[in-house]
């Protein structure tokens, strides 16, 4: 029997979001075409998934293209679905156009974004990364004049601390002007501490909702590097090296090979263990899942049906295996 896909507020905002969600990084341009990111799509949809992640720097601008091309082509009503971008990074190598936070660049980023989607607004806009150049306040009115504009309609952060989401929202509610309502953090068995311990506050006092990004720790919560990079994997591609001196590390490989047995007795794969676990937290939203391929997507979305087998025992188990390695 196959688990519906459950859905979560956004947070304290009213939107709904599924549980699991996907997202583009790395993939599209990179390793899919128009074609293929359809099906992948697709596939998610098919599962219940409504939320889809993308964000200006991926691919150089591809990744929102690619995205907005497979909608299109897969015919969905624009109300069915809930789409995201970021910004920080920059796509234009130009003074004020890279890695920034600042007005200029902001409102002709959410344009670019917007053009090459074909849409005419997004659900959700995520400041990338924090940007100490820039004045928080005129980050804040600039985002929150975004949402007036109607190109977005929430805003929220990415990786930023829960001091500078906490400044940003104070600085929102003295002016009367549209909150962050959201932060996408990285968050998986191996890097918790932040959703986990530094975020704790700001969901009962902000209501943060929370749209988490590397469940599977770019996959080495998959199991596929306990014996080095395969071929064609994402660590093998030019400039992922750093990624691929994670992967090998080998007390978290270890770890894998532990959490191998928690899956087998739960009769589960280790990714879909990896994205239950995540998705059990109360605090998180969504889990943004990724895949290159419409079974990969399937065989994620099948993690629905293992999170009602995590009880309390086998968390024990999970947090033995992972304390003193996880961050």
């Amino acid at each position: 029997m196959t688990t519906t896909m459950p859905f979560r507020r956004l947070g304290r905002a009213g939107l709904q979001v599924s549980v699991l969600s996907f997202g583009s990084w790395v993939t599209f341009g990179d390793q899919l075409d128009v074609g293929l990111a359809a099906e992948c799509l697709g596939a998610a949809r098919e599962a219940g998934v409504n939320f889809f992640d993308n964000a200006e720097a991926y691919g150089g601008g591809e990744s929102e293209r690619i995205m907005g091309k497979a909608i299109e082509r897969l015919g969905w009503p624009r109300y069915s679905y809930v789409v995201s971008t970021k910004l920080f990074w920059g796509i234009h190598d130009e003074i004020n156009m890279r890695q920034t936070l600042n007005r200029k660049y902001l409102a002709q980023g959410i344009d670019g974004s917007l053009e090459r989607f074909g849409l005419d607004f997004v659900d959700l806009v995520f400041c990338h990364r924090p940007d100490p150049a820039t004045p928080i306040e005129e980050t804040v009115w600039t985002m929150s004049d975004m949402v007036s504009a109607g190109k977005a309609l929430y805003w929220g952060t990415s990786e930023w601390s829960a001091d500078e989401i906490r400044a940003a929202w104070d600085i929102a509610e003295r002016h009367h002007l549209h909150k962050p309502v959201m932060e996408q953090p990285q968050y998986n068995m191996f890097w918790r501490r932040r959703v986990e311990q530094e975020y704790t506050r700001l969901y009962e006092d902000l209501g943060i909702g929370l749209t988490t990004w590397s469940p599977l720790a770019s996959g080495l919560l998959t199991g596929k590097y306990v014996d080095g990079v395969p071929e064609g994997s994402r660590a093998s591609l030019p400039g992922y090296e750093w990624l691929a001196a994670m992967l090998t590390d080998p007390a978290r490989n270890d770890a894998v090979r532990q959490l191998a047995a928690v899956a087998g007795d739960l009769e589960c794969t280790l990714a879909q263990l990896a994205l239950a676990w995540c998705a059990r937290n109360p605090n998180v939203s969504t889990v943004i899942t990724g895949a290159s391929r419409p079974e990969q997507v399937t065989e994620n979305m099948a993690a629905i049906e293992v999170l009602d087998r995590l009880d309390d025992a086998t968390i024990a188990r999970i947090d033995a295996v992972t304390t003193g390695i996880a961050h």
